[in-house]
């Protein structure tokens, strides 16, 4: 299991190791949480059919269009 990233901090229960004691927040990279949520965004817009796309792009140009004209 070590091969595939599952060493002992991915052990069985009471050998999980990490160094987050009773309480403490794991620390997060925001970058890479939103550059993944923006990938897996841009992945499934490409996977789409044409016309869903085309559909898709027009509802959200209706949508800025009226969001728009309301702030300004």
């Amino acid at each position: 299991m070590v091969e595939y990233g599952g060493g002992i901090s991915h052990g069985p229960a009471g050998q999980v190791g990490g160094s987050h004691g009773a309480g403490a927040v794991a620390s997060v990279d925001f970058g890479t949480s939103v550059s993944n949520a923006f990938n897996g965004a841009v992945n499934t817009f490409s996977a789409m059919p044409l016309a869903e796309q085309v559909l898709l792009v027009g509802l959200a140009l209706i949508v800025a269009y009226f969001v728009l004209r309301r702030a300004f």
